[in-house]
């Protein structure tokens, strides 16, 4: 590919799935190693190899959590600038002063291995905010957070931008929002570079429709939504009181066959926590999950926490918010193969169940590549279709369409119908409006009702508390009518 980007420039980039977005961020970061690959052609930043320019460059990858390095929130903003040589009487009021920019709902001293996937992003970004870099490289950088905070992140981009001539090449789905923070759209194809570069309002009128056909997310393209064939089945697992303090209170729900049910509330409410209990994967502090019979049959009376693992990959497939802690083979096909040989399937079986995922998800390409060489979108596709592969009754998502562009995200709305309307359950950790607009049969809304509010962000709910409140959380549980 061949592009120029100008001093003080904001550009989106945009492309399908797969496309070299992330790796051309990494390129321009300084990141890509010389044994990367073949390699060919050069990269500038100000005329130089950007490895020799790092300091005027900051980043913020797709997983915020590759680059928390601090057992501290406030320490790992001051990471950055300490290394920097920022003298020390600064650096704690821009460390304040960035963590208060994109909204982190804690404190300093607020450990970082107890965040959320929406609050590492944040921290994330308040350690580039911080640098305050001459290039800006944001990959995602909304993709794990609520509607609000997603807003509020955009708020602060929008406000280091402000009166300032940083340059910024921001990768991001959720076009319509991003479109006020850039002045340049460019489309990558996969193995042709650069497709189209301009205005976004010149380059989503003259060519609209074809980027949307080929997986690009353009502004004003409807979506398909996908009712639900018939009305909900026999109960499958309810939890009571179920919960894990401090990450989760006791919650309760019930999840039926052949229904889709959003999960949803801002971040730090217990989401995820709420789906690797349902899951089996982590053992209640409080409570419990009862699986029913039509989900366990005869160890309907053992909660899933104490299944066999072959017993709980038939019966229920989860899908985790870091696709990468789910991997543990050495390529796709057989990372794919893993669930179904485990449940006793022939080979010949498996071998016709990994081609047909492969091939709806559009992995068939990456058959023989090592997983951890995935794009992000690439690799929570895969994680999604591990989960997919034994057909169980029910399938636990964690944000299943983070990373996808236009097309991929139709596709796996497509399969999630198709195992909801065969009797499967679906439930879905999301932060996707969209998603939820077009697969949800009802919502079930973690949400603070004990909470305060910070100073100067109305609106905002915030999980840390003064003394003496407590951290209350309400469950809404909803049919959703359309």
């Amino acid at each position: 590919m061949d592009l120029r980007i100008e001093h003080g420039e904001r550009v989106l980039l945009l492309g399908p799935s797969g496309a070299g977005k992330s790796t051309l961020l990494a390129g321009l970061a300084g990141l890509l190693p010389e044994d990367s690959g073949e390699r060919e052609g050069t990269i500038t930043v100000d005329g130089a190899d950007p490895r020799q320019v790092r300091e005027r460059v900051g980043i913020v990858f797709q997983d915020p959590q590759s680059q928390l390095v601090m057992a501290r929130a406030g320490d790992d903003v001051a990471f950055g600038l300490e290394n920097r040589g920022v003298p020390t009487d600064e650096i704690w009021p821009r460390v304040d002063e960035a963590l208060h920019r994109v909204g982190f709902p804690y404190g300093p001293e607020r450990a970082t291995a107890a965040l959320s996937g929406g609050e590492a992003q944040r921290l994330a970004l308040a350690g580039v905010f911080a640098l305050r870099p001459g290039l800006l490289l944001l990959d995602e950088p909304t993709a794990n957070l609520d509607p609000a905070g997603a807003a509020l992140v955009r708020q602060a981009i929008a406000d280091t931008l402000a009166g300032s001539d940083t340059t910024m090449v921001l990768v991001e789905h959720r076009v319509a929002e991003a479109l006020p923070l850039v002045d340049r759209v460019v489309v990558l194809e996969p193995g042709a570079g650069v497709r189209y570069d301009g205005p976004p309002g010149q380059v989503f009128a003259a060519h609209g429709e074809t980027l949307a056909a080929a997986g690009v997310w353009v502004p004003g393209q409807a979506l398909p939504r996908r009712r639900a064939a018939n009305p909900a089945g026999p109960v499958l697992i309810t939890a009571e009181g179920l919960g894990l303090p401090p990450r989760l209170v006791p919650t309760d729900l019930t999840v039926r066959a052949g229904e889709a049910l959003a999960v949803l509330g801002p971040n730090g409410v217990g989401k995820s926590t709420l789906a690797l209990l349902l899951g089996g994967l982590l053992r209640p502090g409080t409570g419990r999950a009862a699986a029913s019979v039509e989900l366990a049959g005869r160890d309907a009376d053992v909660p899933p926490h104490r299944w066999r693992a072959p017993v709980l990959a038939a019966r229920i497939g989860s899908v985790f918010q870091d696709p990468e802690h789910q991997f543990v083979r050495s390529t796709v096909f057989e990372e794919l193969a893993v669930g179904p040989r485990a449940t006793g399937q022939p080979e010949a079986a498996v071998r016709a169940t990994v081609e047909e995922l492969l091939s709806r998800l559009r992995l068939d390409r990456l058959a023989g590549a090592n997983p951890y060489t995935l794009s992000g979108g690439e690799a929570r596709r895969l994680s999604v279709a591990t989960a997919l592969a034994t057909t169980p009754r029910l399938l636990i998502l964690d944000e299943p369409t983070f990373g996808q562009d236009r097309r991929t995200w139709i596709e796996l709305v497509d399969l999630l119908a198709e195992r909801r309307d065969a009797g499967q359950g679906v439930v879905a950790v999301t932060h996707d409006a969209d998603f939820v607009a077009a697969l949800a049969d009802r919502e079930v809304i973690l949400a603070l009702t004990g909470g305060h509010r910070r100073p100067g962000r109305p609106g905002w709910l915030q999980g840390g508390l003064p003394a003496g409140r407590s951290n209350r959380w309400s469950t809404l549980d909803r049919q959703v009518t359309r």
